[in-house]
């Protein structure tokens, strides 16, 4: 099966809205598991817009190591948050049935 890198990536490009989240989906807008994921990708955005800033000499140190810290925080609660998930999922799993 011969395919294209063009042919394959057109095919990302036209299949990628229907993956994207809708507005209107869930209550309020993005619901509130959607508000939380809109903050963590907002928080991270953040983080890097300084660390790129401060590499140019836009920022000073002390806000680079301030949005650092909240990019940790943020990742390691996501990560625990998933951690979580998975532990309860397993639990279900091994629930009798």
């Amino acid at each position: 099966m011969d395919i294209k890198s063009s042919l394959a990536a057109q095919q990302y490009a036209a299949t990628r809205p229907a993956t994207a989240p809708k507005p209107d989906a869930g209550a309020g807008g993005l619901g509130a598991f959607g508000q939380v994921a809109a903050d963590f990708a907002t928080t991270l955005q953040q983080g890097e817009d300084v660390a790129k800033a401060a590499m140019t000499g836009g920022a000073d140190p002390h806000s680079l190591v301030t949005a650092l810290a909240q990019s940790e925080l943020a990742i390691e609660t996501a990560v625990t948050v998933r951690d979580k998930v998975v532990e309860a999922y397993q639990e279900i799993l091994r629930m009798p049935v």
